[in-house]
């Protein structure tokens, strides 16, 4: 388990704040909804890649929301508190450095655009899927994808649960993260052998939106001026 990461930030990330703050409204929400509201609402609000297959066939699926609208309605919809809070963990670690760097306006666009492609991606390896998707996760490992390449040497702590034990342990990010991405992509091409035990297909963690989205996050990032000193001097002056 993650706890911190030792590079604090020059300014408020009210971004990161925002989307935390909004992700926790939208769960809270799905909470007081009965069973068959609430899978009705994921229906509604979440990818269901059948439908979005059928939408981009240019075939209409009678629902209030477009489905390409999905892509983004689903990125802050959860389907627990402990997959709420997992993703909005890593969220609050994150995020703050990167928004930072990229400016308010841009990261929010950086943050949105992750979400979609990591959808996307997860959509094109499951077309006929018709079990919701949602969640955070794939523009939160874009984030991340960019963090690796802006941050590779940050000291990331976080424990070990073992029991009633917690060890902590220090990694450099650039580790911590690039031992995430193997995993997830390492997932994501199991799935494509046994998409019924692991993957979307099961209802469980998407591995390819994650794999994707750090890609798409270390993509973009650059081309949103993750590097760029103007981009630090905009988000103070904002």
């Amino acid at each position: 388990m993650i706890l911190r990461k030792s590079c604090p930030t020059q300014i408020t990330p009210y971004v990161t704040y925002g989307l935390i703050t909004a992700n926790v409204l939208a769960f809270l929400y799905e909470a007081s909804l009965p069973p068959q509201a609430l899978n009705e609402f994921f229906h509604l609000a979440a990818v269901i890649p059948q439908e979005l297959t059928l939408s981009f066939s240019g075939i209409s699926v009678n629902q209030a929301v477009p489905k390409w609208a999905t892509l983004i309605t689903a990125q802050f919809l959860h389907g627990g508190f402990l997959h709420l809070g997992g993703n909005m963990l890593f969220l609050w670690v994150f995020g703050n450095n990167i928004e930072e760097k990229l400016g308010r306006a841009k990261y929010l666009l950086f943050y949105l655009s992750c979400g979609v492609l990591a959808s996307l991606a997860q959509w094109f390896f499951a077309q006929d899927s018709t079990i919701p998707s949602l969640g955070a996760s794939g523009a939160i490992a874009g984030v991340m994808g960019a963090y690796i390449l802006r941050f590779p040497q940050v000291e990331i702590l976080g424990v070990v649960p073992l029991g009633f034990f917690f060890p902590s342990f220090r990694v450099p990010a650039y580790f911590f993260l690039g031992f995430w991405f193997i995993q997830q992509a390492f997932y994501g091409i199991a799935s494509l052998e046994a998409p019924t035990n692991i993957g979307m297909e099961s209802g469980g963690i998407a591995y390819w939106a994650h794999a994707a989205g750090f890609v798409f996050g270390a993509v973009l990032g650059p081309l949103l001026g993750l590097f760029s000193d103007k981009s630090h001097e905009e988000s103070l002056s904002g």
